[in-house]
């Protein structure tokens, strides 16, 4: 698919990973899962249009093998997201899409409707939120569940179940889908008060990194996308993601070479 701007895929990825240490060279039915990830990114923007932003020459090396970009950032970066600031300075695009390293199962649609929205909505932030399934619980501390008002903006987004009754009941609920767009400027706003005065107080408390848009007062724009996603945060996640990859049969075809999408 073409668009009128300039698009770049940046995925960061680190070594050092609090939950799961090494999880981006865990080995996803063949290859590396940040590999996956890029393999996932490259069918919505194009291989010569993917990064893979890290400070970990493993990971680079690695990802170097199967032809991806790799652009070298900083061991002080503070989130994902300021990974993705760093390296955007040396890439020539418009609009920057930060796609999690772990997001082994992403729909390489979800990309295209981020970049989408954010094309009509210059000034917001984009980020993608799908339904929680039956299967989903909304207590799940690891799933970030989100809340949107009339205008589809995010109002709030957290760890715990939202929205409750009084009675702490939840009818319905979505989860935040950690595929973000951004242009140059907000990464760079972004990356400067993270730099100055560390993470913000509600983004610490949560542990959510999209949280600091919203405290900086950047609206966000959330769009909906399908189910079905399953980042890799601990090793049992692993059988799991693989198992869906068997039945969708992503990997097979996703093995062969990997055709460009956006120019």
């Amino acid at each position: 698919m073409k668009f009128d701007k300039k698009v770049a895929v940046v995925i960061p990825s680190r070594y050092k990973s609090t939950r799961f240490p090494g999880k981006s060279l865990v080995d996803i039915l063949g290859r590396p899962m940040v590999v996956r990830v890029a393999d996932l990114s490259a069918k919505a923007v194009g291989i010569d249009n993917v990064y893979v932003a890290t400070d970990d020459k493993r990971i680079g090396d690695e990802v170097e093998k199967y032809g991806y970009k790799v652009i070298y950032t900083s061991e002080s970066c503070l989130t994902g997201t300021d990974r993705v600031a760093e390296a955007s300075l040396e890439i020539d695009a418009d609009v920057i899409v930060n796609v999690q390293g772990d997001e082994a199962l992403l729909n390489p649609n979800d990309i295209i409707k981020a970049v989408e929205c954010k094309v009509n909505n210059t000034n917001h932030v984009v980020t993608c939120m799908a339904k929680l399934t039956s299967s989903e619980k909304p207590t799940n501390l690891k799933t970030c569940k989100v809340v949107t008002n009339l205008d589809g903006d995010l109002m709030y987004v957290s760890r715990n179940a939202i929205p409750s009754s009084k009675n702490g009941i939840v009818k319905s609920a979505y989860k935040q889908v950690c595929v973000y767009a951004f242009d140059k400027e907000q990464l760079k706003k972004y990356y400067d008060i993270g730099k100055k005065n560390g993470k913000t107080p509600v983004e610490s408390s949560e542990d959510i990194e999209i949280i600091r848009f919203l405290e900086m007062g950047v609206k966000v724009k959330m769009v909906e996308v399908e189910g079905g996603t399953l980042a890799v945060d601990y090793p049992e996640d692993v059988k799991m993601v693989e198992n869906i990859f068997r039945k969708q049969q992503l990997y097979s075809k996703l093995d062969t070479k990997v055709k460009s999408g956006i120019r």
